[in-house]
């Protein structure tokens, strides 16, 4: 396929789309690099629209990393949304790079990052779009190598009749192994073809290419085994891992939007991995060791990064920010740092138990002071004992009070409906916790203005996890409790005009939770949804429930499975997993030991200050736990103007 820029016939179908200025690229530290000077070509794609797209720092990270070696060259490319897809269609324009408007069908390799599994019929889009045939089967040595990552590629089976292959963990290292191995199949004339590089990638043991295993099914629908089909390929893929964060001090260029985003402001990912143990969190278990990033490490990405961009707001990410065993003198650093400049500081939500008056001080000295977000998850003790969200109710009121006494007003509480034996009381209780804070901020700070909003998902058993094992709450159940705790704010005329309540129906989640804990045979129900029109199901205005369901009648019969099977079905230890082979780490032992700690209500302690649970993460990988402190302190230590 041609290289040559598509900007011409785009151009003029820009003026008949919604918000054409995301499709134009030349954003702020952006890169373009001659083509013919390169020998291997990625497109870097987010299966979202561009305001969702362009501030993950998944895709930024790897963007700068892969551009940064010479002779490689990365472009972005995003979901377009509905209106230009069918110009696009109609024009015979092909799916675009924004950085220079090649044609994704041209590049070596089409890296997808699946954060949720709601991307994928945005996926079908894009490939239908390049050119690229659907099924991996059906590609030549002449297409794009599909490669999935991101969390959701921790189980890729749903998608694996779709993608060439699959890497499980941290990226930045993994890129540049691929790349040399791609780089040096071409350098010797693309020998046996498009099955030939994917061999040499599979049998490092950090590639998982799913046409060269194959799943034996039992005659009750379970799967019998995955089995490699060919010798020399592993028969477990093991996750990268990146051990030291303060050699990867990315992204060193943050992208500065053009149009509108989610997120805008510099953001630095203070510390990776988590090991506070919550059995519902994917995230946490998959990302094990915890690995933090030194204050000075911090410190040097902070000044660059604001320089790079003048953004005025500098996001500390990771699962648990304000577990940083530094975070204390990480923030009052920044705050000095950049009192004059007036740059705000913000952590995503603090634990209930981590959170002091004095560091969300120094966090709002130079910003604005918004409200506090807190996720107990767990509406009664029960339930938090049960999810290991060691959050009394106590600690909640304590942290509250103390937050209200010293001058905020709004506090926001994230919960989960639907958890592993929860009841309709455990749920009601969540109502019960949000007129106590309130009482307790008008208590303390002698105001009546005082809110609290409460924000409620279904949950969603994820691949990994000790709840990879538990039913889901199907959405008439998860409806039907959440109108009981709706109804029971409501009727409190005291305090219910003070609380906010949000929550999403159920239905998004059983159709998340198919996609998650699915395996091959769910990719029919995938592609009978994207050729019906199903298109961006992360938004609610484009999600269609009723077309998932008739999709999923049409087509999982034929297997003799359905969607309850994947979903409200509980799972026993003997059962083979779709993502058995796909080896995170975690020791599958100690995983189901937690989930059986669970229905007793037993709590397990965070093993970073504790003697070792043997979840299997450190022996297995040969990794450790990386905690501060180092002593130091932010630099430079003087004041930057």
């Amino acid at each position: 396929m041609s290289a040559e820029s598509v900007f011409p016939q785009l151009e003029a179908l820009l003026p008949h789309v919604q918000k054409p200025i995301q499709y134009v690229g030349g954003e702020l530290n952006s890169t373009v690099k001659p083509w013919d000077e390169c020998d291997v070509r990625w497109a870097l794609m987010y299966p979202d629209a561009y305001e969702v797209g362009l501030p993950n720092q998944g895709v930024m990270i790897l963007y700068e990393v892969l551009n940064e070696r010479e002779g490689v060259l990365a472009e972005r490319t995003y979901s377009v949304w509905p209106d230009l897809e069918e110009l696009m269609r109609e024009h015979k324009v092909p799916q675009f790079t924004v950085d220079s408007h090649r044609p994704v069908g041209a590049f070596d390799v089409l890296g997808l990052s699946f954060s949720t599994e709601l991307g994928y019929t945005n996926m079908f889009t894009a490939l239908d779009l390049a050119g690229i045939p659907l099924e991996s089967k059906d590609r030549t040595v002449d297409h794009p190598i599909v490669l999935a990552g991101g969390h959701a590629a921790f189980n890729p089976e749903p998608i694996a009749d779709f993608i060439d292959c699959a890497v499980i963990g941290d990226g930045e290292q993994a890129v540049l192994e691929i790349t040399e191995i791609i780089r040096a199949w071409k350098a010797e004339g693309r020998p046996g073809g498009r099955e030939e590089v994917l061999f040499r990638l599979a049998r490092t043991g950090g590639v998982y290419v799913p046409g060269f295993y194959d799943v034996e099914y039992l005659p009750d629908g379970r799967i019998g085994r995955v089995v490699p089909n060919r010798s020399g390929v592993p028969w477990r893929v093991s996750k990268h891992t990146v051990m030291d964060l303060d050699e990867w001090p990315y992204p060193k260029q943050p992208l500065v939007p053009l149009a509108e985003t989610v997120h805008e402001r510099m953001s630095v990912e203070i510390f990776r991995g988590c090991t506070r143990g919550c059995r519902f969190c994917q995230a946490g278990m998959i990302t094990r060791p915890v690995r933090e990033r030194s204050i000075t490490g911090i410190g040097e990405m902070v000044e660059k990064g604001l320089k790079a961009t003048g953004f005025e707001e500098v996001g500390l990410l990771s699962l648990s920010s304000a577990d940083h065993t530094e975070i204390g003198d990480i923030a009052k650093g920044l705050a000095d740092r950049y009192t004059d400049d007036k740059i705000g500081l913000s952590l995503p939500s603090t634990r209930v138990d981590a959170f002091n008056v004095d560091l969300a001080n120094e966090l709002t000295r130079n910003g604005r002071r918004s409200g506090l977000t807190f996720a107990p998850e767990g509406g009664s003790e029960r339930m938090r004992k049960v999810i290991n969200k060691m959050v009394s109710e106590e600690d909640l009121i304590r942290t509250v009070a103390t937050a209200y006494g010293n001058g905020w007003r709004q506090v926001k509480l994230y919960f989960m409906c639907g958890l592993p034996t929860e009841t309709d009381e455990d749920v009601l209780q969540i109502g019960d916790m949000a007129v106590n804070v309130i009482a307790k901020g008008r208590e303390v700070s002698g105001q009546n203005d005082i809110r609290c909003t409460v924000s409620i998902g279904g949950f969603v058993p994820k691949p990994h996890t000790p709840f990879q094992w538990a039913p889901q709450l199907s959405a008439e159940d998860t409806d039907a409790r959440l109108k009981k705790l709706r109804d029971k704010i409501r009727d409190d005329k005291k305090y219910g005009r003070s609380i906010g309540f949000r929550y999403h129906d159920g239905k998004p989640g059983i159709v998340e939770g198919l996609l998650s804990r699915g395996d091959r045979r769910v990719g029919s129900v995938i592609r009978e949804v994207y050729e019906s029109g199903g298109r961006f199901d992360g938004w609610r205005e484009h999600f269609s429930y009723d077309l998932w369901m008739r999709s999923a009648e049409k087509t999982l019969p034929a297997f003799g499975v359905d969607v309850d099977w994947y979903t409200t079905r509980e799972r026993t230890y003997e059962e083979v997993l779709p993502w058995d082979h796909l080896d995170s780490g975690l020791d599958k032992d100690w995983l189901w030991e937690d989930w059986q700690d669970s229905l007793d209500e037993t709590e397990v302690e965070d093993c970073r200050w504790t003697p070792c649970f043997d979840c299997g993460v450190c022996p297995q990988l040969d990794l450790d736990i990386q905690i501060g402190p180092t002593g130091k302190k932010l630099l430079p230590l003087t004041v930057v103007k």
